[in-house]
């Protein structure tokens, strides 16, 4: 136990090193007075550069996340004090997001938070935090405004964190979710200021640059093509071919190379053969429908924010796009929890009760169809969306209301 307070006073000291405020005096400029008179990476850039501003978020990045990486590597007895190494991990990471936002060596005037607070979820979810990172990036390039982008991944991390997990709130899980949970609402609320000036239209934007449009259009076009190629393969490559072609003639052709000269099933019934077939089919597809869903919520996340980012360029076609966009993603959230339910009714048509089998393959057949029809629906619309990124908003973000050239 006294090693694991030890970590947390470690994590808060850390975190509570005001790097920004460091560097910039060392350039003999004093943060609290000058740019928006925070200590964080943006100010640090807006006032000395980028160079000095990358600088800063790599350092503030690092205070996060290398104590919560080192908690993992102390004694058994350590990390289980507070009960699971979970708890300890996230006591560090809380320790040092709180250092960052009230660091004890500048009378608890500290930043907003951001960089610190990517660091400790990049170590305890990478998977969601890096989402959150693509998220930022997206705002960030189409609203070239930094307090969004902070904001707006803080939402991406939680809603990523409870769709990744099949218990997100259960025993095993809920310190981390509290913890992800309890970070965006502390960057909400250090964001208060910045929230506001955007309600006046008053907030910092960063300088129009032909490289913020690129990485907008980039992020736009990979995740859209993306997005279509991995819904045409699954849809209508990989699922009709393993269902009607690949696994029949697996059970048919038995034994051969294919089942390792194996039999399977030598006195079934050409009926039962049928059943094993769609099984098997089944057994194979069933596992991919979570992380096809999620990487189609990875891509349709990336597409509409960057399409909702150019809703006031110049032309009606980038509001139809970000409409398309809206609906395809749209149909992928109505979308996951039907092919659950159609995974969960597939193992029940072989249940050992004849009437409940007999219901599940009925719901199944209807299920599924309802499932294909929205599998269809979401690759004709990203496929649209995809055309339309033939022609781009224009570089520079000229003003709503110019006709277009």
């Amino acid at each position: 136990m006294v090693v694991a307070l030890l970590a947390l006073v470690a994590a808060y000291l850390i975190g509570a090193i005001p790097f920004g405020w460091l560097v910039a005096r060392s350039r003999g400029v004093d943060l609290f007075h000058a740019g928006s008179g925070n200590i964080g990476a943006t100010n640090v850039g807006r006032v000395l550069g980028r160079r000095f501003g990358f600088l800063v978020f790599a350092l503030d990045f690092a205070k996060g996340a290398v104590p919560v990486a080192l908690a993992g590597l102390l004694p058994e007895d350590a990390r289980y004090a507070l009960g699971s190494p979970d708890a300890l991990r996230v006591g560090v990471a809380l320790a040092a997001f709180l250092g960052h936002l009230f660091p004890i060596y500048l009378r608890f005037r500290g930043g907003k938070g951001a960089a610190t607070g990517a660091g400790t979820v990049f170590v305890l979810v990478p998977g969601p935090a890096a989402f959150a990172i693509l998220v930022f990036a997206a705002v960030l390039a189409t609203t070239r405004t930094v307090s969004v982008g902070s904001i707006v991944a803080a939402g991406a991390l939680c809603a990523a964190r409870l769709v990744s997990v099949p218990d997100p709130f259960g025993r095993e899980a809920i310190v981390v979710t509290g913890f992800c949970l309890t970070g965006a609402l502390l960057v909400l609320v250090k964001h208060r200021a910045n929230i506001a000036r955007l309600r006046l239209g008053t907030e910092n934007r960063l300088e129009d640059k032909p490289m913020i449009d690129t990485l907008a259009r980039a992020i736009h076009v990979v995740s859209l093509g993306l997005w279509f190629g991995a819904a045409v393969m699954f849809n209508l490559i990989v699922a009709p071919t393993q269902f009607f072609e690949a696994f029949p003639a697996v059970v048919e052709s038995a034994p051969s190379d294919r089942t390792a000269n194996l039999q399977l099933a030598p006195d079934a019934t050409p009926e039962q053969k049928k059943d094993l077939a769609t099984a098997l089919a089944g057994s194979a597809v069933g596992p991919v429908f979570p992380k096809f869903f999620r990487l189609q919520a990875v891509c349709a996340s990336l597409a509409l924010v960057t399409a909702v980012g150019w809703w006031n360029r110049p032309g009606r076609l980038h509001r139809w796009r970000a409409l398309y966009l809206g609906l395809a993603a749209l149909t992928v959230v109505v979308g996951w929890p039907i092919s659950l339910k159609v995974s969960a009714l597939r193992v029940e048509r072989f249940h050992g009760n004849f009437m409940t089998a007999t219901a599940a393959k009925e719901a199944f057949a209807e299920w599924h169809l309802v499932s294909l029809l929205l599998s269809l629906v979401t690759v004709a619309l990203v496929g649209i969306a995809l055309a339309m990124a033939a022609k781009m908003p224009e570089r520079g973000g000229k003003p709503a209301g110019l006709p277009d050239s």
